[in-house]
């Protein structure tokens, strides 16, 4: 299993945030779709990868 990072938890939070506002809006798929993807986050089965593609496309610019 891969390690939650602050930057996941913070996704899973505001997904979760999200899930209520699109509920009171009517849209219960789509609040169950952000529901399950912070599931996801923080279950720890998502690697945060960020962090090295940021690393890459630095490093691919620097050897223009």
């Amino acid at each position: 299993m891969g390690k939650i990072t602050d930057r996941m938890r913070r996704q899973a939070d505001d997904n979760r945030e999200a899930a209520v506002w699109v509920r009171a809006h009517g849209r219960e798929q789509r609040a169950k779709q952000l529901e399950d993807r912070a599931d996801e986050l923080e279950s720890g089965r998502v690697t945060d990868v960020t962090d090295q593609v940021s690393a890459l496309i630095s490093w691919g610019l620097r050897r223009r």
